[in-house]
């Protein structure tokens, strides 16, 4: 068998058994949580105000929620074999509605980090690999343990003091814009960077210590033709797979980023699904999410296996994982 049809066929079996795992998982939990299910799901349609005993019953009967769970939970998975999400008991939209809408803009917001964090750590983590030991590999291994450890809520505060209150360069919130997308990107762009050039330092000084790398100097070619031939390549994989696995985190949505900026991503709509009892939306967006992590680490495999047919998609994937 092709190491491709492999992969295809591992991450297939994986996305059936996510999807029993999170069905369940998620059924559960919803109907775990304390308090009333019909008044907290009238309380998010009505509001809690005009949120009444008689409100709740009608919302019960409405949804049918005195049926047995077994029933409900049968129900469901009917729909998802009919690739139909159900409705939002709150707003009455699709789930697939919201959710695409709401993947879109944690989308746009992960894509925007991911980059940033690109352009900032590659180049520095390839430049302190090739020169390790020096004062700059020091430097760069002080800043990205004091950037990583640095809470992200905190980072995102100081942003908007320096940028939107005292500069008045962005605004602090909102969403719309691209100047509402700089200060949530570059709030999760730089502890990324950090990581990553940490990563990339760490692959450049290997592949820079290894036997072939100093074999292709011995030939006379010049630091230039040696890193593009013979060092590049070889670095792409573990970087590679770091930047699949944090923009899955990144797209499945950091809430405490997308609430302090008002961003209406994934994550931060799962928590009001939640809060609110909206199993459809609750069960959809986890479904989503668990699916999500799943096409891009196939993506991730593949990418992987394009690049050093020698290796085995999954396993450099696992230990990219475990590096990171």
């Amino acid at each position: 068998m092709s190491s491709l049809a492999r992969i295809l066929g591992f991450r297939l079996a994986q996305a059936g058994v996510v999807g029993v795992i999170v069905g369940i998982a998620t059924f559960v939990m919803m109907r775990a949580l304390p308090g009333d299910l019909a008044f907290r799901i009238a309380a998010g349609r009505y509001g809690y105000d005009n949120t009444t005993a008689e409100a709740a019953a009608q919302v019960r009967d409405e949804l049918g929620l005195d049926q047995g769970p077994l029933l409900a939970f049968l129900d469901w998975i009917g729909d998802i074999a009919r690739f139909d999400l159900g409705r939002s008991l709150v707003s009455g939209e699709t789930v697939w509605s919201e959710i695409t809408h709401q993947l879109g803009a944690s989308l746009q917001l992960a894509g925007a980090a991911v980059l940033l964090a690109m352009l900032i750590g590659l180049p520095v983590g390839i430049w302190c690999g090739l020169r390790a030991g020096s004062t700059a590999d020091r430097l760069l291994i002080l800043i990205s343990s004091a950037a990583r450890a640095m809470p992200q809520f905190l980072l995102g505060l100081v942003l908007i003091v320096i940028f939107a209150v005292q500069l008045r360069l962005l605004p602090a919130a909102g969403h719309g814009d691209v100047k509402h997308l700089v200060l949530p990107a570059l709030t999760l762009a730089l502890g990324l960077a950090a990581a990553l050039a940490r990563i990339t330092r760490e692959a450049t000084h290997g592949v820079a210590q290894s036997s072939y790398y100093e074999f292709a100097r011995w030939k006379g070619l010049s630091d230039r033709q040696v890193f593009f031939r013979h060092g590049l390549r070889n670095i792409t994989p573990p970087v590679l797979t770091y930047l699949g696995l944090q923009f899955v985190l990144l797209a499945e949505g950091v809430v405490v980023v997308e609430t302090i900026f008002g961003w209406p991503g994934i994550g931060h709509a799962l928590i009001h699904a939640i809060f609110h009892r909206d199993v459809p939306m609750v069960q959809g967006t986890a479904l989503v999410m668990g699916l999500g992590f799943v096409l891009i680490n196939t993506l991730v495999d593949l990418a992987i296996t394009r690049i050093d047919p020698r290796g085995d998609g999954r396993s450099s994937n696992r230990a990219g994982i475990e590096h990171g």
